[in-house]
């Protein structure tokens, strides 16, 4: 799977270590979600879909359009 998230990475400026920092993991398993060596579990891509404010649709590669949906009303 392609995922998006070393391109949002760039794209905001940030390295792999404050990503890593900010989903509580060490920067080696992170880069190893980049490159694809690791599965990024579903909490965490829920996570970074929130973080970057993209769908996690947009995140896996499903579709070309960043927005996200609107939220459920609790």
């Amino acid at each position: 799977m392609n995922l998006r998230i070393r391109d949002l990475r760039e794209d905001k400026d940030l390295k792999q270590y404050a990503v890593a920092e900010f989903l509580m993991c060490d920067q080696s398993l992170y880069s190893k979600y980049e490159r694809g060596e690791r599965e990024l579990p579903l909490r965490l891509a829920v996570r970074l879909a929130e973080f970057y404010g993209v769908s996690v649709d947009y995140l896996v590669g499903l579709t070309d359009e960043p927005a996200q949906y609107p939220r459920k009303k609790k």
